[in-house]
């Protein structure tokens, strides 16, 4: 029987959305092993090549009763107290005492609007794929304990890598003893390094050098400060995937410095260098563009490219601080926020010289170049 034209374009479309659907799907970038053999099963190692930006369903709804209050509340707290405290330091007319009912009006909307989160039941595909992800993950985590296997994001992709822990005990053993940057501590430093950084500012503040309310900028708390800690990403793009190490300072003792100095020299470091620097891959097309459109682009033109071995534990300390130095006198900013050249150094040397981390319960300072991650 002829088909119809009609039937024949709506059957060619459907083909070809099947063949692109299948397309994007085998494209979809797989989990790296790094392994001489594994007990992972396909829908394991599906569920992983996923990556890490995929969206689990909600498994939350699979917990008991009494857990789901819990986190309920926690969140309930949490939330209410942040918005309390930014709302109450806001200047006039935007603040908002913390005696106003309209806080009340708030958290009722807010516990009712978590209740219908956590508490409305998922719809039964809904329930059956979040157990059926939940044992996978379960699975999953069970056999990297089992073989002891590290599950990592690989370092500028977004796929996981596994690989033997005992492996990246080597390659980081290997890379302090390549880079020379890391000194090993015989106490936990937590105490004498809060010590330290509140003396230092203490100091600042007595010999005028910063005001009252700029050392309360920085000044750690106790209660709110960890110790920082040390992590590797896999580079998995190089051979032999080496390590990129990464320091999470977020709550060190020099995080609230380091915020400081930032909000105060990245404004000037925009500024003055936006026309050579390249942000990203957009933006060397466009310098390419402005390259090409000023008459630059020649027959003899050289494009180089060059990667820096260990950059973050290559540069000296002293050295860089001089740098900066260097770069705000030659843009003539003696002072910035009423903060002089010497106490931005001072400041800065103070967050280098202060970086003290655990990893593998040993702990370490780094003595030479600063925190990727700081």
């Amino acid at each position: 029987e002829k088909i119809p034209v009609y039937r024949r374009k709506l059957l060619r479309h459907r083909q070809l959305h099947l063949k692109s659907k299948k397309e994007i799907v085998n494209v979809r970038p797989k989990i790296i092993l790094d392994l001489i053999r594994h007990s992972f099963t396909s829908n394991e190692l599906d569920y992983l090549s996923r990556g890490p930006n995929y969206i689990r369903p909600n498994q939350s709804v699979l917990r008991p009763y009494k857990q789901r209050q819990k986190q309920i509340n926690t969140e309930f707290d949490t939330n209410m107290n942040r918005i309390k405290k930014y709302m109450s330091n806001l200047k006039d007319p935007g603040k908002l005492p913390l005696t106003s009912p309209l806080y009340n009006m708030y958290s009722d909307r807010l516990r009712t609007y978590l209740l219908e989160r956590y508490m409305t039941p998922l719809p039964l595909i809904d329930q059956l794929r979040a157990r059926r992800e939940l044992k996978l993950v379960k699975s999953i985590q069970r056999k990297l304990k089992k073989y002891k296997l590290i599950l990592r994001q690989t370092d500028k992709s977004s796929v996981f890598h596994i690989g033997y822990a005992i492996d990246y005990k080597r390659k980081a053993v290997k890379y302090r003893q390549d880079t020379g940057a890391y000194e090993e501590l015989n106490v936990n430093p937590f105490n004498e390094n809060i010590y330290n950084v509140t003396h230092s500012l203490n100091q600042l503040k007595t010999m005028s050098k910063i005001v009252e309310y700029q050392r309360m900028q920085m000044v750690p708390v106790r209660e709110k400060t960890q110790l920082a800690y040390m992590y590797f990403l896999p580079k998995s793009h190089k051979k032999g995937t080496p390590l990129r190490p990464i320091v999470n300072t977020i709550h060190a003792a020099t995080a609230k410095i380091s915020k400081f100095l930032d909000q105060l020299i990245r404004p000037l470091f925009d500024r003055f260098v936006h026309q050579t620097r390249i942000i990203d891959g957009v933006d060397l097309l466009k310098k390419c563009k402005d390259y090409i459109q000023n008459g630059h682009l020649k027959s003899t033109t050289f494009f180089v490219t060059f990667d820096i071995t260990n950059l973050y534990t290559m540069l000296p300390q002293e050295e860089s601080l001089k740098i900066l130095g260097e770069f705000l006198q030659e843009h003539r900013c003696d002072r910035v926020n009423e903060i002089s050249i010497d106490t931005i150094i001072e400041l800065g040397r103070i967050v280098l010289q202060a970086n003290v981390f655990v990893y593998g319960n040993k702990f370490y300072r780094q003595i030479i170049g600063g925190a990727m991650g700081s």
